[in-house]
């Protein structure tokens, strides 16, 4: 584990910018099979087979299943804690503090203050435009996630690694990574929100961008030494889980009022 660690660390932009393009293509791939499915859906039927209820509700099990072996991992310390101590030290040792600085900078796309206000901007829009169910969902989705992981927290208590920059102080426990699971919820919620709205042809690019911003600020805790490895992925698990709850939930609502017109 201390091999590997010192590894990742010395190739610590690779492997940022590797992890950003590997979920580019991702999200260029779900985009794709959106376009395929809603191509393909039945004359009068209200949503695209990507986004039924049932396929949302059924996804989020992956990712649940993968933040409890996660909490598991973390709870019995296990190798992958040994690796998350490594790995922060490792960072420590190896990155640059102008580059520390402006990683400090790219983090704050993530913080609670800036995403909260811009959350309750986009909650009133919605409501002047009588977009009812899709207020509630964008408010469900924000609120709800702020409820998860501060519960979490709460209940993992998991101390944060031992930075020595100064650049970013965080008083909150560790476990899950609030900014990756905000970043998840709100970018996340955003694009579906977009999506509904917006013509098609402005999917790719919504999607695209809002994968950027997930992958920027989530991998900026790690860089920065205020989270560990598995803290930031437990918080994009946790927080995927919850947006594909929402989003299931009101493609349920959706069709649920399509019928009954």
């Amino acid at each position: 584990m201390d091999a590997l660690a010192l590894w990742a660390s010395t190739h610590a932009l690779m492997l940022w910018a590797s992890w950003l393009v590997f979920a580019l293509l991702c999200g260029d791939l779900l985009w794709r099979c959106i376009r395929q499915q809603r191509q393909q859906t039945l004359p009068g039927q209200q949503t695209p087979i990507a986004l039924l209820p049932k396929t949302c509700f059924a996804l989020a099990l992956i990712p649940l299943l993968s933040f409890a072996c996660v909490a598991y991992a973390v709870q019995t310390q296990s190798a992958l804690t040994h690796f998350d101590t490594a790995f922060a030290e490792q960072l420590r040792q190896h990155l640059p503090v102008p580059l520390l600085r402006g990683i400090a900078e790219l983090t704050q796309l993530g913080n609670f203050i800036p995403l909260a206000i811009a959350g309750g901007v986009t909650c009133v829009l919605m409501l002047f435009r009588r977009q009812w169910r899709l207020a509630i969902t964008w408010a469900a989705a924000l609120l709800g996630n702020v409820a998860i992981y501060s519960s979490l927290k709460g209940y993992f208590q998991r101390p944060r690694p031992l930075d020595g920059h100064g650049f970013i102080s965080e008083p909150t426990w560790s476990f899950p990574s609030g900014h990756a699971s905000g970043s998840m919820v709100f970018y996340g919620a955003l694009t579906y929100v977009l999506m509904c709205l917006l013509p098609a042809r402005w999917h790719r690019a919504i999607i695209a961008a809002a994968i950027a911003f997930i992958t920027v600020i989530g991998i900026s805790r790690i860089m920065l030494q205020v989270h560990y490895f598995s803290d930031v992925m437990a918080g994009y698990a946790i927080g995927l889980t919850w947006l594909l709850v929402c989003v299931g939930s009101s493609e349920y609502a959706r069709s649920r009022s399509a019928i009954h017109r």
